[in-house]
């Protein structure tokens, strides 16, 4: 079975300050590969990681607010209230 594909259409605004913060943690994350390349004391890498978990954190929730306010706003709006649920289970796998 041929799984729906969803799209959305971001405001350029939104697009580029989700593009900019995604091309930063890939930068974060070559650093991080670079320095296990390079043999960095573990404190140094782990501190890194760190950071990039609070730059994703920072991601979702940009996106997470994107997303109600557009979405799941328009759905309930338009009568689709099973964005509700679509909502709440997405809430507790970013919870985990």
């Amino acid at each position: 079975m041929e799984e729906m594909v969803k799209h959305k259409h971001r405001e350029e605004k939104e697009y580029k300050d989700l593009t900019n913060r995604l091309s930063r943690i890939e930068g974060q994350v070559r650093g991080v590969k670079k320095m296990v390349e390079e043999k960095r004391y573990c404190v140094d890498i782990l501190a890194q990681v760190s950071a990039i978990q609070s730059a994703l954190n920072s991601f979702n929730k940009v996106l997470l607010t994107n997303h109600i306010k557009s979405c799941v706003l328009e759905d309930i709006k338009n009568g689709n209230e099973d964005v509700v649920d679509e909502l709440c289970a997405t809430l507790q796998k970013l919870m985990k």
